[in-house]
């Protein structure tokens, strides 16, 4: 495995085990849809959240969440719809961008809750 696969497949883990520690409830970890994937699906109370993991191995090139961009947030948006038709669920969604970074003695996380909505065109 590379190494920045490895290193996000690391962060991946420690986003779960961070959101199962607030009482998150892991709905699906790598939730595919027409190739790509959503990283976290949780639930909190009656809110689904979709989580987007963003791991660095050091900030040299901006915070991890600045690589979120357009494409990425209305793809988040359409598998998030698809998943909810899929599943029949009547939830409100929520979309959270788990920042991480790793650091000497592992990693660094922020939690940016509602980093975005859905686009409108």
């Amino acid at each position: 495995m590379a190494e920045n696969n490895l290193l996000g497949a690391l962060g991946e883990e420690y986003a779960r085990e961070y959101l199962k520690g607030q009482r998150y409830v892991i709905r699906e970890s790598n939730w595919r849809w027409h190739g790509k994937e959503i990283d976290i699906i949780a639930q909190k109370g009656n809110v689904l959240v979709i989580v987007e993991v963003k791991t660095r191995s050091s900030l040299q090139y901006g915070r991890p969440e600045e690589a979120v961009d357009d494409k990425k947030i209305r793809f988040l948006t359409s598998a998030a719809n698809a998943y909810i038709r899929s599943h029949r669920l009547n939830l409100p969604v929520r979309f959270d961008i788990l920042s991480i970074v790793k650091n000497e003695k592992g990693f660094d996380l922020a939690h940016l809750k509602d980093a975005f909505f859905i686009p409108l065109n």
